[in-house]
């Protein structure tokens, strides 16, 4: 699988919710997903723009969200995404604490992924 035919994501309900709470405090928003380790592993919200993509990224999807203006960007590292290439990923929101990076940190929350395999 490609770059371009990349896994699709998605929002769970709670998840939209928190995006839209988010783009009316922060204006326009990506996700990046880096397959670090500890908070690295969860998908990082931040301001479209504020952390720097490049070429070991890979653009895995533009999310539409309902009353949010322009499509939120989810990135994905390259080595993270050859992992994962056959998986459908769910963008989900749990309570607790995640990383102070992501703009969700102050909300007593965290988005989390969820996955499912896909056939290749």
């Amino acid at each position: 699988m490609s770059p371009s035919e990349a896994a699709a994501v998605s929002l769970t309900p709670a998840a939209a919710d928190l995006v839209r709470r988010l783009h009316e405090i922060h204006g326009p928003l990506m996700f990046h997903q880096s397959g670090g380790c500890c908070d690295g592993s969860a998908p990082m919200c931040y301001q479209d723009g504020e952390f720097r993509t490049g070429g070991s990224d890979v653009l895995l999807a533009s999310l539409d969200v309902d009353g949010v203006a322009e499509p939120v960007p989810f990135w994905m590292s390259r080595s993270q995404y050859e992992r994962w290439a056959h998986t459908r990923l769910i963008v989900d929101v749990v309570e607790g604490r995640g990383s102070g990076f992501s703009l969700e940190a102050p909300e007593g929350v965290r988005f989390l992924i969820r996955s499912r395999i896909v056939d290749p």
